[in-house]
């Protein structure tokens, strides 16, 4: 599973992150969160100007924590 970020092409606003096997995965998870069956469920207002979905590709620093 990768992880995956879902935003509304019209605002660029972040719709969902999470982990799915794929982007049509990603679509469905982010409405089945959100109280809908699927993606095919979600209201006209928010597909209306598309949405993107991409691979998200996070990057872990190490922290250092010293005690004094």
């Amino acid at each position: 599973m990768k992880i995956f970020q879902v935003r509304q092409r019209i605002t660029d606003s972040v719709l969902w992150v999470g982990s799915a096997h794929n982007e049509v995965g990603a679509l469905d998870a982010m409405a089945h969160e959100a109280g809908y069956y699927d993606y095919s469920d979600l209201p006209d207002e928010v597909r209306h100007g598309g949405l993107m979905v991409e691979a998200v590709t996070l990057k872990v620093q190490p922290m250092i924590i010293s005690q004094s």
